[in-house]
Parts: structure tokens; C-alpha cells; sequence
């Protein structure tokens, strides 16, 4: 189960690598990085957790910041 997980959170990444939408790109990314989370949990891999939780809070931030674009006001 554990191995099956590593292997869905792969595909999930290496899959969002062959995006063109920017915003399909961040979210399939941060569903790959929070299935590493878990993995990297099941696995007792901290470095895993760590790099994976890093990297949700900077696709997080990217998808707010489409989906927020600042306003330009003149």
C-alpha cells in the first residue's frame, strides 16, 4: 500500500510536468506533494515530509496569486 502511494504521488508529479496551464500545473503538483507528505509519514522519511510540506506551502502560494491577481489602479 505504502509503495502504491509513492508510486501515485510520482506519477502525480511527473504528470503535472507536462502541463501548459500554469494554475493545472500548481494543483496537481500540490496533490502530488501532499500524497509524498503521507508517504514520506508512512515511511518515517523526514527529509521527504519536510521538502514535500515546502513545497505545498509554495504551490499554495502560487495558485492564491492566480487566482488573486493584484488590481491595477491608475
Amino acid at each position: 500500500m505504502t509503495t502504491a502511494l509513492g508510486f501515485l504521488a510520482l506519477t502525480l508529479n511527473l504528470t503535472s510536468m507536462t502541463m501548459k496551464d500554469i494554475l493545472r500545473l500548481r494543483v496537481l503538483s500540490l496533490l502530488a506533494n501532499t500524497l509524498y507528505i503521507v508517504y514520506g509519514l508512512l515511511m518515517g522519511a523526514v527529509p521527504i515530509v519536510i521538502g514535500s510540506f515546502v513545497a505545498v506551502v509554495i504551490h499554495s502560494v502560487g495558485i492564491y496569486r492566480l487566482r488573486h491577481p493584484k488590481q491595477i489602479t491608475l
